[in-house]
């Protein structure tokens, strides 16, 4: 986004972004569901929520490894 800002999203959406950089769903406990790439070298736990919180958001792509910039460019390739 050319302001900066991170968009509102919901699990779905935010899931299918990560498996597009090779994360893979390991398991879902309650209303959280757990993710590692084919490395296991990043966990990451996404919350089911229709619109996840910016903050959770930018949990999310740090636990992930991945930049801002490259999990942008993951929503815009999906």
């Amino acid at each position: 986004m050319a302001d900066g800002k991170l968009p509102k999203l919901g699990w779905r959406k935010i899931v299918k972004a990560l498996g597009e950089a090779g994360f893979h769903v390991t398991h879902q406990r309650g209303s959280h569901i757990y993710l590692t790439d084919k490395e296991r070298r990043h966990k990451v736990t996404v919350p089911r929520h229709d619109q996840v919180m910016t903050g959770t958001l930018l949990s999310i792509i740090e636990q992930s490894g991945l930049t801002r910039e490259q999990f942008m460019d993951l929503l815009d390739s999906g």
